[in-house]
C-alpha cells in the first residue's frame, strides 16, 4: 500500500488526481491540506481527512509520497518541506519556476534518497498513445513532419489578463503537456525555433505558441491558442509512405468535467468510432489503403502506478529527471521571446 497526502484541495485535486489515486487498491489518500479545507466548492471525499494544519501532514509517518497541487510559485517550496520530511514528492505541472530550481530539487532528493517527480498525466493520453502506435507499425514509413495542436476558443481568458505573467503564461500552463510528450518520445531536439505570442498585443498575456523541435531530417511541431472556434486536429503524422490524422483529443478531461468518473465507469475517456483516427498509405506494393485506427485506451492513474513501482519496488522512474529538465529550460527560453 503506498498511503498518499495531497496539498491543495482545488480543481487539480480533485479532478485531475483524486478520480485516478482512488481507482487503484494498492493505493490510500489518507489527508488533504488547504487552508480553507470547508470552504466547499469541491465535495469532500469519504474516508479522507482534511486539514488546515500543514505540519500535521508533513509529520504523519503513515504518509509516504505527497502531491503538491498549488499555484507554480509554491511548489519548490513544498516540495523542499516534503523532502525534508522524508516524503516522495509528486508535482503538478509545470513543475518549478525554473530549470535552476528543478536541478537543484531533483540533487536534493537524491541526497535524500527520495523520489521526486512531475505529474506528465498527458503521456497517457490516449490520442498520443494512438498515434505512437501508429508510427511504430511502420505503415506511414520514415517519419516527415509532425504537428500537435492542443487549441482552445476561450477569448474570455487573455481578455481578462491585463498584464503578463511569465509563469502563469498560456506556454508555462500548456506548453508543459505538449513539450513532454515530444521529449518523452523523440528524445532532445537538435534545435527549437519559438514564435511564442500575445496575440492582444504587448504586456498582456501570453495566449499562443508554435514551437518547432528539429530531428534532421524531422521536424515536430507543437501550437496551441486561445482563439480557434474550431480547433485544428490533436495530431497529424507526415510519412514518406503516408499520413495519419486524429482529429480529437483524448476524451478523459472530457469526462472528468462531467464527472464522469473512471471508478465505475468501463468506458471513461474512451474513444467511439467517430473518434476514432484515419490513417491513409500506400503498402509496399503502391496498394492505396485508408482505415480508421482503433484508439487506444488513455489512463491517467498509469503515473501513480508509474510511482507506486518506483517507491515500494524500487524501479526505475518512467518520467526521467533530464526530460523534466529539458522541458523547464525550453519553457524558460519560449517565454523570453515574448515579454
Amino acid at each position: 500500500m503506498l498511503t498518499i497526502g495531497y496539498i491543495g484541495n482545488g480543481k487539480s485535486t480533485n479532478r485531475y488526481h483524486l478520480p485516478f489515486s482512488l481507482s487503484r487498491d494498492y493505493l490510500k489518500v489518507k489527508t488533504i491540506y488547504a487552508r480553507n479545507p470547508d470552504k466547499g466548492e469541491w465535495e469532500k471525499t469519504p474516508g479522507v481527512q482534511y486539514t488546515d494544519h500543514l505540519e500535521s501532514l508533513m509529520n504523519d509517518k503513515e504518509i509516504q509520497l505527497i502531491v503538491i497541487c498549488t499555484p507554480v510559485e509554491s511548489h519548490y517550496t513544498y516540495a523542499k518541506m516534503a523532502l525534508d520530511q522524508g516524503k516522495n514528492v509528486l508535482v503538478e505541472k509545470p513543475f518549478m519556476l525554473t530549470k535552476e530550481e528543478a536541478v537543484s530539487i531533483f540533487q536534493y532528493a537524491k541526497e535524500k534518497n527520495l523520489i521526486i517527480q512531475c505529474y506528465q498525466n498527458r503521456r497517457y493520453d490516449s490520442d498520443f498513445l494512438t498515434t505512437k502506435k501508429v508510427i511504430e507499425s511502420g505503415k506511414l514509413g520514415d517519419l516527415l513532419e509532425v504537428e500537435m495542436h492542443f487549441d482552445y476558443y476561450r477569448p474570455e481568458t487573455p481578455n481578462s489578463t491585463s498584464h503578463f505573467s511569465k509563469h502563469n503564461s498560456y506556454l508555462y500552463g500548456h506548453g508543459a503537456h505538449t513539450i513532454d510528450q515530444v521529449l518523452s518520445y523523440f528524445g532532445k531536439p537538435d534545435t527549437i525555433h519559438y514564435d511564442v505570442r500575445q496575440l492582444l498585443g504587448s504586456g498582456r498575456m501570453n495566449d499562443y505558441f508554435d514551437l518547432d523541435f528539429y530531428y534532421s531530417p524531422l521536424k515536430v511541431s507543437i501550437k496551441s491558442s486561445f482563439f480557434r472556434l474550431k480547433e485544428r486536429p490533436s495530431f497529424v503524422v507526415y510519412g514518406k509512405k503516408g499520413v495519419f490524422i486524429k482529429q480529437t483529443k483524448d476524451r478523459q478531461e472530457e469526462h472528468l468535467k462531467l464527472f464522469y468518473l473512471p471508478t465505475g465507469h468501463l468506458d471513461f475517456g474512451l474513444d467511439q468510432p467517430e473518434h476514432y483516427g484515419i490513417l491513409t498509405y500506400l503498402d509496399d506494393d503502391g496498394q492505396y489503403h485508408e482505415e480508421k485506427v482503433v484508439s487506444e485506451k488513455g489512463d491517467y492513474a498509469r503515473v501513480y502506478d508509474d510511482l507506486y513501482q518506483s517507491i515500494i519496488h524500487g524501479k526505475e522512474k518512467v518520467i526521467k529527471d533530464e526530460e523534466t529538465i529539458t522541458s523547464m529550460e525550453i519553457l524558460e527560453k519560449g517565454i523570453e521571446e515574448c515579454n
